[in-house]
């Protein structure tokens, strides 16, 4: 019998238990489909992978979230997911919103970006309703406005195999004075590996720690012992968009973050999350870098065939894909001219929650190498000063694929001797020869 690929990729997924969750949807967790015969995850990743269909495997656990949270969540037109019955405006006159209400639209919550100059307006369909009408309904009544569905973003990578926490040497000399943003889920500060590090926390009432955000901060900012971030000891700005809601992840969540980012001036900010096109989140986007805001963005391991995510693929968005040990792109990771940079993605630790390490796959975890590089060298906003920095950066890279800059690696690969070998996650996969780093490598910091 011959198998779709779908199926295919289902199956394969299944026998890698846990390791191939594309873009990881917050606190759901698919079925297990049975294999006769287990997988040589470290002969044979890479060709596993070629099987596999990851786009498809995002799809079911988009559909997996649907299926699980009805009364909040549904799908677009295009199948992505989106909070139910909310539409998303941005600036609004108050013309359109008396009309709206007049239709019987409610305004659900109201968020002015204070450090952007503009308003997000969340806007709940009538009662009986369908969203796709109510947006289509909101356009008519205002032509000239930004509406878009209030779209779900999800992380990029995925965690595996954690391990207790090893005894830590002392901690590496902080950059003292760089800062750095995260928009992610929230971060185990209690971890060894930030030590040394303040982490100022934004979008939940209390913290809510995530292994995904936890391992993206580590490999920003973390330093204890032999395990280093790019960007060791510098102060952290930590955006929960999650909250450990099913619904979390939405674009108004996500523009909040790049507010509160603008307001406290943070120069660069990595965000390992993706999803669809969305007219109000790339209205933020363009704000935010106009001010000269350095945005890093992972972009996704929907396959290499995939259309490129989101914020990824905005113009003027660091867009960052990852390597395997041996410099190799990783089969998952999407492609396109929006790649500007390749960083480490597989093969290499990072810290999680329960005071362990974890071995980790994904853009998610090669973009906070690429931030953090561009951190030591960007102490505020300013459109020369970034230009400079990326062009810095783009001059040290290692040149792969086709000459000159290509849809695969970008400008080439930054930040090598930075990947944490997946021994220290004592998983069972060893790290490649030559790999551990001895100190922080990586551009020269600067306070320029």
């Amino acid at each position: 019998m011959k198998l779709g690929r779908g199926v295919l990729a289902a199956i394969v997924v299944a026998g890698l238990p846990g390791f191939v969750h594309a873009q990881v949807l917050p606190q759901v967790q698919l079925p297990q489909l049975p294999v006769e015969t287990p997988l040589n995850v470290d002969g044979t990743l890479n060709r596993t992978l070629e099987l596999a269909d990851p786009e498809r495997l995002r799809q079911l656990r988009v559909r997996d979230l649907l299926r699980r949270n009805r009364d909040v969540v549904e799908a677009d037109p295009r199948g992505a997911p989106i909070v139910r019955s909310e539409i998303a405006a941005l600036s609004p006159t108050e013309d359109a919103l008396r009309q709206a209400q007049g239709r019987g639209f409610e305004i659900a919550r109201r968020r002015v970006l204070e450090g952007l100059d503009v308003e997000v307006v969340i806007l709940r369909a009538p009662e009986g309703v369908s969203t796709r009408r109510a947006i289509r309904d909101l356009q008519r009544i205002d032509p000239q406005g930004t509406y878009d569905f209030n779209h779900l973003y999800f992380e990029s990578g995925e965690v595996t195999g954690t391990a207790p926490t090893a005894a830590q040497a002392a901690s590496t000399a902080p950059t003292a004075g760089i800062r750095v943003g995260l928009i992610d889920g929230g971060v185990e500060g209690a971890h060894p590996a930030f030590n040394g590090t303040s982490i100022q926390q934004h979008g939940c009432s209390a913290p809510i720690p995530t292994a995904h955000g936890t391992a993206v901060a580590s490999l920003l900012v973390g330093s204890a012992g032999d395990f280093h971030g790019a960007a060791p000891n510098a102060l952290l700005y930590s955006a929960d968009v999650y909250c450990g809601q099913a619904s979390g992840g939405a674009v108004d969540a996500v523009v909040d973050a790049f507010a509160w980012m603008a307001r406290e001036r943070v120069p660069v900010i990595n965000v390992s999350l993706v999803g669809p096109a969305n007219r109000i989140l790339e209205g933020v986007v363009r704000v935010v870098v106009a001010r000269g805001h350095v945005i890093v963005a992972a972009v996704g391991n929907d396959g290499p065939s995939s259309p490129p995510l989101y914020p990824a693929a905005y113009p003027g968005v660091i867009g960052v894909t990852g390597v395997d040990a041996r410099n190799r792109v990783l089969v998952e990771a999407c492609r396109g001219t929006h790649v500007a940079f390749a960083a480490p993605g597989a093969e290499m630790s990072a810290a999680t929650l329960a005071q362990a390490y974890v071995v980790v796959r994904g853009t998610s975890f090669a973009a906070p190498i690429v931030a953090g590089l561009l951190a030591t060298r960007i102490n505020e906003p300013d459109v020369s000063k970034a230009s400079s920095a990326i062009a810095l950066l783009a001059s040290h890279a290692l040149d792969l694929g086709s000459k000159g800059q290509d849809r695969i690696y970008g400008k080439g690969l930054v930040g090598a001797q930075l990947r944490m070998p997946a021994s220290l996650a004592k998983s069972g996969i060893p790290a490649k020869a030559g790999i551990h780093p001895a100190s922080p490598g990586g551009l020269p910091r600067s306070r320029e």
